[in-house]
C-alpha cells in the first residue's frame, strides 16, 4: 500500500470518527441522562490532534454539556454579521448564572475564542477544559466562575478552508481570519462597525470580567517556544492594577507553566528579523480586545501559540495556559477584587490622563530567550537577501525586552464633555458601553474649552473600512458657546471614564475622530469666487492694520504663498468673518 493511499484511508477513518461523534452529540442533546466520558470526546481528540471542530460541532458539544451538567449554562447575547447569534457559555460550580450576584463573591474569567477563526487552538482547548472540570478531571475553581465565547468570529468559522493560513502548521481545515463582512474583529472593538463587536460590548458589560483571555496563533519569527503571552501593557493599564499584572501575574504564569514543562515567553514583536536583537512589548490600543477591556480595568492577556508548531502541541499548550490562569485568578481572588475596585475610581478633575505611549529607553527587562539561529542569505528565488532560520542550531541567549513605556500624548481630564446633536453614532456607542449622559432641557450658554482640528495624517489606503487618521493635534480656545435643548452632557465622574476620554479626545490613537466619525467637519462647505472676494479682501486689509502686517510678513517669508494668488485670497478669507465657523470645529466641547 503506497503512502498516498495510507493517508487517504487515515483521513477517511478520522472523518468516520468525527461523524460518529456528531451523531452521539445530537443524541446527547436530546437526552437528560448524563452521557459517559467517552461521549464527550472532542473532534480534536478524535482526529488525534489534526482537526478542529466546526461552528456547528462546537455548539452541539456545549449544548450537550449544558444538558448533562447543571454547572454549565448557555445564553444568547445579540447577533453577529454571519446571521448566527453570539453565545456565552458559563461554568459555575454553584449552578447560578446571575452575574450581578456572582461578582459579589467570586471573580469572573472570560475566554474569547476564534476572533481570527483560523486560529482555532483556544476553541478546542476550552471545550476540553469545560468538560474536564465538570467531569472532575480538574478541580472546580473555588473563587472563579468561567465564561467563554466558544467562537466569536462565527462568519469566519463558517468560511472554512485549508489554505489561507499560509504560515500555519495545521489543523487540516479551519476558518478565515476576517468575519462575514470581511472585518478583522481584533481591530473593531472601538469603532464597532460589526454586529459582532456591538454584541461583544453587551456581553462584556453583562459579565464585567475580572480577567480576560483572548486566544490566538502568532505570525512572526521562529523560535523554540510553543506558547507566548501578550499581557496588556502594564503602564497603560496603570496604577496598582498594572503593577500587579506585571509583577505578580506575569511571573506567576511563567512559573506555573515552567513547572509543567511548558516554557513561555512574551509575544515576539518582530517582523522579518531575528528576535535576539531585542524587541518591545506590543502596545494594545483600544482597537484590540485587551486594549478595549483594559479601559474598564480588566486584567487582560492574549495567548499566542507559535504557528509552526504542530496543532496538537499548540492546543495542549493553550489548555495548560488556561488552567494556569484560572489557578492564578483563584489564588489571587481577593487581591484582584480590591485592586479593580480601587482602579474604578475616576480620575480627579484636571488630573493628567495619558492617551498615547512610547518606549521608555531608560529601563528594560532581560529575558533568557530560546531561539534558533537566523541568518541573512541570498535567495534562490528572488536573488535578493532573505532570512533563514536553522532549527538545528537552537540557543538560549539574554535578549532585551522593552516592556516599560512612558507618556507620549497627555490631556487634562475635564469635568464633562458636551456633544452637540446630530452625532447619534457616537452617542449610540457611548450608551452601548454603559456611559451615562443627560440632555439639556433648555437652550443654554456655557463657557467651554473648544477644539479646532489643527493637523492630522490620513492613511493613503483603506484600513478596516476606514481611512484612519493619526498624529492629530488641536488648537484650544475658551469661549462661550450657545447649546441647544437636546444637546448631550456627559460627565467624566463615572466608571467608564477611560473609554470616554480615549474615544472623545481627538488626539487619542483610537479616538472616534481618528476613526473618521467626524470627517464631515473636515470639508469646507462655503467658499468664494476670486473676482468677488478680491475687492472685499482689499477693503478688509485697508481696515485692519494688524492683519495687513501679518499678510505682508507671510508673503515675505513664504515664497510659495507669495506666488499663489488663490492661496493669498484663501488665507484672507479664513481671517475674515465670512469663513464658516463649522470648518474643523470639533463638535465635542469640554467643561473644565
Amino acid at each position: 500500500m503506497n503512502q498516498v493511499v495510507r493517508i487517504h484511508l487515515y483521513h477517511a477513518n478520522i472523518m468516520k470518527k468525527i461523524a460518529l461523534l456528531s451523531v452521539v452529540l445530537i443524541i446527547a442533546c436530546c437526552k437528560n441522562t448524563a452521557p459517559t466520558i467517552s461521549d464527550f470526546t472532542t473532534v480534536f481528540e478524535a482526529s488525534n490532534g489534526l482537526e478542529t471542530a466546526t461552528y456547528k460541532q462546537t455548539m452541539r458539544y456545549y449544548k450537550a454539556l449544558a444538558t448533562s451538567y447543571p454547572e454549565i449554562h448557555i445564553q444568547t447575547i445579540g447577533s453577529t454579521d454571519s446571521g448566527e447569534p453570539l453565545q456565552l457559555v458559563t461554568l459555575n460550580p454553584d449552578a447560578k448564572f446571575n452575574f450581578e450576584t456572582i461578582r459579589k463573591h467570586k471573580r469572573i474569567l472570560l475566554i474569547n475564542n476564534g476572533i481570527h477563526a483560523g486560529e482555532s487552538d483556544g476553541i478546542d482547548a476550552t471545550m476540553m477544559l469545560y468538560r474536564d472540570i465538570v467531569q472532575g478531571k480538574i478541580e472546580f475553581p473555588k473563587n472563579t466562575v468561567l465564561t467563554t465565547i466558544p467562537i466569536y468570529n462565527i462568519g469566519g468559522s463558517l468560511n472554512r478552508n485549508t489554505t489561507s493560513r499560509t504560515n500555519q502548521n495545521g489543523p487540516l481545515s479551519y476558518g478565515f481570519r476576517a468575519n462575514a463582512k470581511n472585518y478583522d474583529l481584533n481591530r473593531d472593538f472601538i469603532k464597532a462597525d460589526s454586529k459582532n463587536a456591538r454584541s461583544f460590548a453587551k456581553l462584556f458589560h453583562l459579565v464585567q470580567p475580572d480577567v480576560f483571555i483572548d486566544t490566538h496563533v502568532s505570525n512572526g519569527a521562529d523560535y523554540q517556544y510553543t506558547l507566548t503571552h501578550l499581557l496588556t501593557q502594564h503602564n497603560k493599564l496603570g496604577g496598582h492594577l498594572g503593577h500587579f499584572l506585571n509583577t505578580v501575574i506575569h511571573p506567576e504564569l511563567e512559573r506555573k507553566l515552567s513547572k509543567k514543562q511548558w516554557d513561555i515567553t512574551p509575544y515576539v514583536n518582530v517582523f522579518n528579523r531575528v528576535p535576539e536583537t531585542g524587541f518591545s512589548q506590543f502596545m494594545d490600543y483600544p482597537r484590540y480586545s485587551t486594549g478595549y477591556t483594559s479601559l474598564f480595568n480588566t486584567l487582560g492577556m492574549m495567548v499566542e501559540t507559535h504557528m509552526l508548531k504542530p496543532y496538537k502541541q499548540r492546543v495542549n499548550g493553550t489548555y495548560e495556559l488556561l488552567k494556569s490562569m484560572i489557578a492564578i485568578t483563584d489564588e489571587q481572588s481577593d487581591t484582584i477584587a480590591k485592586l479593580r475596585k480601587a482602579a474604578q475610581k475616576p480620575y480627579k478633575n484636571n488630573s493628567v490622563y495619558t492617551l498615547d505611549w512610547k518606549v521608555d529607553t531608560t529601563k528594560h527587562t532581560t529575558i533568557n530567550f530560546k531561539g534558533f539561529e537566523g541568518n541573512i542569505i541570498a535567495s534562490d528565488l528572488t536573488g535578493q537577501k532573505r532570512l533563514k532560520y536553522n532549527r538545528n542550531a537552537p540557543f538560549t541567549k539574554p535578549v532585551t525586552y522593552n516592556n516599560y513605556f512612558v507618556p507620549k500624548t497627555q490631556v487634562t481630564v475635564p469635568k464633562a464633555y458636551i456633544v452637540t446633536q446630530g452625532w447619534e453614532n457616537v452617542m449610540e456607542l457611548l450608551a452601548l458601553n454603559n456611559i451615562s449622559f443627560t440632555r439639556f432641557k433648555n437652550d443654554t450658554t456655557i463657557t467651554v474649552e473648544s477644539y479646532k482640528i489643527n493637523t492630522f495624517n490620513t492613511r493613503s489606503s483603506p484600513y478596516e473600512g476606514h481611512y484612519l487618521h493619526s498624529s492629530t493635534t488641536v488648537n484650544t480656545t475658551n469661549k462661550a458657546v450657545a447649546f441647544r435643548a437636546g444637546d448631550y452632557l456627559v460627565k467624566t465622574n463615572q466608571k467608564g471614564f477611560r473609554y470616554l476620554i480615549e474615544t472623545l479626545e481627538p488626539s487619542g490613537p483610537d479616538s472616534f475622530f481618528n476613526w473618521n466619525f467626524f470627517d464631515s467637519i473636515l470639508q469646507q462647505k462655503e467658499g468664494f469666487s476670486p473676482y468677488v472676494w478680491e475687492d472685499k479682501a482689499k477693503t478688509l486689509l485697508d481696515n485692519n492694520s494688524d492683519l495687513q502686517e501679518k499678510f505682508i510678513t507671510k508673503k515675505k517669508t513664504d515664497k510659495a504663498f507669495a506666488s499663489n494668488a488663490y492661496a493669498q485670497l484663501d488665507w484672507l478669507h479664513k481671517h475674515s468673518k465670512h469663513y464658516e465657523k463649522a470648518h474643523l470645529q470639533y463638535p465635542v466641547y469640554r467643561i473644565r
